[in-house]
């Protein structure tokens, strides 16, 4: 493929395990021993509507975080991503694919599937790997995974023949009997699994073999495939902060480690309306005339609505509906400009101030390409910071739901706050 990039600018993090990862010396100039599969085929079914993969964090969608950690690993030689049909062809275009990339495939309806359709894209290419090669599997939902820990994975993949990273369970464990504790269950011995894991090509080969990917038993994930046919997993010290975006709330988590910020003053707002009768639109505290109004009990603005409800999930304050209810405590039409002035001056008033406001529109229409800068001012107006502390962005929604159909717009919203000092 074409030139996409390098994944320098991610750093290089810590081994997790001395034992695996060698001498300084031995990790200089490792060889290329491992090829390595991104499943990004999920469908963010917990995430209130959102693809979590193309929400932006720290400037770069998310799944760019997770495939840059993986590149730059310089134990990965190849890397496949499988991914939903409906994104492919956006994603062979993406700009930020490093050059590792050799292709970009469709995956399944199970995780299983699509980890397959990637061995398979490795096997049919021009150099298929050997048994002895090492196969790593990294979810795509996974951001936050160091290039010391996919090193490790692989390193400790090519000793043992498997291997996945765990942290050991730390909180009390308790079965459930209905609503009420039926018991306490003994946490020695108990990990969590995260990914990458590894597996030498010919052991996955012979797994597949007993196991189609296609066949009756469901896996969640390779080490589960590898038990089943009694192929001794190695296991590794895994990282706290590798967590796979599952949940809203997993975005401001993961926009704080990328940021090095604390949790407590980040948070993400998302708001989607419908177009209403009549006009003009309000977005991004501008007016556009000759389009649509959005559907609402204020202006409909969803950019600023989304921006109000990251400052406040930022600050621990809830969302906007309930500090401005849709009934008559609120002004019917009211203007989205004035209720992010009384979220920041409530913000103020708790010893917080906006910092930097990250947003990103989905519309196929209007064209806003050249209102952004516009956008941008009035926002940073509305917050009290400088123009450069907002960035905001449009994408047309590619033909897909309410937004790139033309149906209505959503907007995207992370917000950083700081103390006032």
């Amino acid at each position: 493929m074409a030139s996409r990039g390098s994944a320098s600018d991610l750093g290089a993090r810590v081994p997790v395990d001395d034992e695996v990862a060698g001498s300084a010396d031995a990790m200089t100039e490792p060889s290329p021993i491992a090829d390595a599969i991104v499943v990004a085929a999920g469908s963010s079914s917990r995430m209130d509507g959102l693809d979590k993969l193309d929400v932006e964090l720290a400037g770069r969608p998310l799944l760019a975080w997770s495939v840059a950690a993986v590149a730059a690993a310089p134990e990965v030689a190849r890397i496949v991503v499988v991914a939903a049909a409906r994104r492919r062809r956006d994603l062979e275009a993406a700009t930020w694919l490093p050059d590792k990339i050799v292709a970009v495939v469709p995956g399944g309806s199970r995780r299983q599937e699509s980890v397959h359709a990637g061995y398979a894209a490795f096997a049919a290419g021009d150099d298929p790997p050997g048994p002895e090669r090492v196969l790593l599997v990294h979810d795509g939902a996974r951001p936050l995974v160091s290039p010391g820990l996919v090193s490790a994975v692989a390193r400790a993949t090519a000793e043992h023949g498997a291997a996945i990273p765990v942290l050991a369970v730390a909180e009390t464990i308790k079965r459930l009997d209905g609503e009420l504790v039926g018991e306490t269950v003994d946490r020695s011995g108990l990990a969590t699994a995260q990914t990458p894991q590894g597996v030498r090509s010919g052991l996955l080969a012979r797994a597949y073999e007993r196991f189609p990917a296609t066949g009756p038993e469901t896996w969640t994930d390779e080490a589960a495939l590898l038990e089943a046919c009694r192929i001794p997993v190695h296991a590794i010290p895994g990282e706290p902060d590798n967590l796979k975006v599952t949940v809203p709330a997993d975005l401001a988590r993961t926009q704080a480690v990328l940021l090095g910020s604390a949790p407590a003053r980040l948070g993400f707002g998302h708001d989607r309306h419908p177009f209403g009768p009549g006009d003009p639109l309000a977005l991004g505290g501008l007016e556009f005339a000759g389009a649509p109004r959005l559907h609402g009990h204020s202006d409909g603005d969803v950019v600023l609505h989304a921006i109000a409800d990251a400052l406040l999930g930022a600050a621990g304050e809830g969302d906007l509906g309930r500090l401005f209810p849709a009934d008559a405590r609120t002004p019917r039409g009211i203007a989205s400009g004035e209720l992010v002035g009384e979220v920041v001056r409530r913000l103020a008033a708790g010893g917080l101030r906006p910092v930097r406001v990250d947003v990103t529109i989905v519309a196929a229409r209007p064209r806003l390409a050249g209102r952004l800068d516009e956008m941008r001012d009035r926002m940073a107006a509305l917050l009290g910071v400088r123009p450069d502390a907002v960035s905001v962005k449009a994408s047309t929604g590619n033909l897909d739901g309410l937004e790139g159909t033309g149906r209505g717009i959503s907007a995207q919203a992370i917000a950083v706050l700081g103390a006032i000092r």
